[in-house]
């Protein structure tokens, strides 16, 4: 029934503003992200300058080590913010390159899912392709100020080993679980 959906959304954003409201850094994040011109200089400060690396790229970039906002303007440019960084130095084209190839890896997945031999192996393959497509889309949507700040790297191109480490795992898990898939009758 359609209240017992209404119900638990309440319940949901109800948790969900009791989580934001107990933390004061989880607050100014929210806050910073409704209004990140107010304070430039200080909590706005890493937004507005992943914007400024996105818009200064243009459609083509500034070439491959030539942006400037990875030299010391940009916080976590390596980690959380290399879609910004990717969208200074090769611009839309090359934005749109990794959206294309992230869009692939969760299609691949997805087919994947569709031929897989048995339920576990179903749900783990879902459960995978979900990580990686929710991870991309939440860390993109951040450095485009369309939600609050996260700390989430993009999968396979952030810096850090832990996790490219647990990345390639499950993409190892996914790649057996393509190696025994089941042929569907035409």
């Amino acid at each position: 029934p359609l209240w017992l959906y209404g119900s638990a959304f309440g319940v949901f954003a109800a948790g969900g503003a009791l989580m934001i409201m107990t933390q004061p850094y989880r607050l100014a994040r929210v806050m910073t992200f409704f209004n990140h011109k107010e304070d430039v200089s200080a909590s706005g400060y890493h937004i507005n300058q992943a914007l400024i690396a996105l818009g200064s790229g243009g459609i083509l970039g500034k070439g491959l080590g030539n942006g400037l906002q990875s030299y010391g303007y940009l916080p976590e440019s390596t980690n959380d913010s290399i879609f910004a960084i990717l969208g200074e130095q090769f611009g839309l084209w090359g934005t749109s390159i990794v959206v294309g190839l992230f869009a692939l890896l969760v299609y691949r997945g997805l087919s994947i899912v569709r031929r897989a031999p048995d339920d576990f192996s179903r749900l783990v393959a879902v459960g995978i392709t979900a990580w990686f497509g929710f991870q991309a889309i939440i860390n993109i949507a951040a450095m485009l100020n369309l939600i609050p700040l996260t700390g989430i790297p993009l999968p396979f191109i952030s810096y850090g080993g832990t996790s490219m480490l647990a990345s390639l795992v499950a993409i190892g898990i996914l790649q057996n679980i393509s190696k025994y898939t089941v042929k569907e009758a035409t």
